[in-house]
């Protein structure tokens, strides 16, 4: 790096080898993100031959890479536990070890999820009071924010009434610096809005959230639907990572169907393919808004440390979107905020009557 860098710059750590495009388009995403902010830093960690040659391509950003070599690929066929035991010389754990080291202030990875979680607990350890830490994403919905947040969609397939109540704390943290929203609505996913719906677990948790948000500055709005999530009800959506995963896997999959049938459609007839032509501008609209590259990243929330894992398909604007949100959620100080936010639920003493 440039020995003149300025103080102020954010350096984030870069997991160049994971990802279906390989690290052109990683390196390549970096380039996107450094000619639209010059306050970042970047460490890169992978084949440092491979990744000189691909960084000497790219002119914002001479100066501002410290690329470091790391022999090892995680592949997605590989078990985390197997990474955890064995996977020290590849390029997800050098990523992670400069945040623990305190070299950079987050990681971002297109690494096999599994894997970069089960290492970021090994290596960056879990905050104190955090049981279980949750992968939490931007889902495109009717609030002005154009998002909302959704915690956990896969971290761990549990969750107990505390761990969905610290999930409510962090999505309130990642509301507020991510998103810029003074005081956040949160809701709590079940299968109906009345109090009397759902388990034990969700209505134990039910009591935890509204208790803690008269003192939290957020308000809270009970129960929520699946219909819910892509609403304007709340901001922030709690639910367990079983739950929240086959919820995310189903939209991206109801995304992908209608995108097809619509291209099915325009394509049916000679009318059709005017029609889609005359309303070119207003589907090219829908497009960008709808475009998942836009908000490309779940974020490790719970962690000594910001993780961001950009999805493995990601192109040049995927990954330049994941190290955005690392960029800013690391700039405003997320870890921290999270840290007391949580310890400020210590003092709730966890008298709700169980299977009330």
């Amino acid at each position: 790096m440039n020995e003149g860098a300025s103080d102020s710059r954010i350096v984030l750590s870069i997991d160049a080898m994971g990802g279906d495009h390989g690290p052109a388009a990683i390196v390549a995403g970096m380039s996107h993100f450094a000619k639209r902010n010059d306050q970042v830093q970047y460490i890169v960690h992978g084949d440092k031959a491979e990744l000189k040659r691909l960084v000497k391509r790219h002119k914002s950003l001479a100066g501002i890479c410290d690329i470091r070599h790391a022999d090892g690929v995680v592949t997605m066929e590989d078990k985390p536990s197997q990474i955890v035991r064995s996977g020290k010389s590849t390029s997800i754990w050098a990523a992670l070890e400069s945040v623990k080291q305190g070299e950079a202030g987050a990681c971002v990875s297109c690494d096999n999820t599994g894997a970069l979680m089960a290492l970021s607990m090994f290596r960056l350890r879990k905050l104190e009071g955090v049981n279980r830490p949750a992968i939490a994403i931007l889902w495109p919905s009717r609030n002005e924010s154009g998002f909302n947040i959704m915690l956990d969609v896969g971290a761990d397939i549990r969750a107990d009434a505390d761990d969905l109540l610290k999930y409510a704390l962090m999505g309130v943290s990642y509301a507020r610096n991510g998103m810029g929203l003074a005081r956040p609505r949160v809701g709590l996913l079940n299968v109906g809005t009345e109090e009397n719906k759902g388990n034990a677990i969700l209505k134990d948790a039910h009591d935890l959230i509204e208790k803690m948000s008269q003192s939290a500055d957020f308000d809270f709005g009970g129960f929520v639907e699946g219909g819910d999530i892509p609403g304007n009800r709340v901001n922030v959506i709690v639910t367990d990572g079983f739950t929240g995963n086959i919820a995310l896997k189903t939209g991206e999959g109801t995304a992908t169907l209608i995108s097809d049938f619509l291209r099915e459609a325009f394509k049916y007839s000679p009318m059709s393919r005017l029609a889609a032509m005359l309303g070119y501008t207003s589907l090219n609209r829908l497009k960008k808004r709808i475009d998942p590259r836009r908000v490309n990243g779940g974020v490790f929330l719970g962690l000594n440390g910001t993780v961001v894992k950009s999805h493995g398909s990601a192109d040049k604007l995927g990954v330049s979107s994941a190290i955005k949100l690392a960029f800013e959620l690391e700039n405003s100080g997320i870890t921290e905020k999270i840290k007391a936010r949580v310890a400020s639920a210590a003092h709730i003493q966890h008298d709700v009557p169980q299977g009330k």
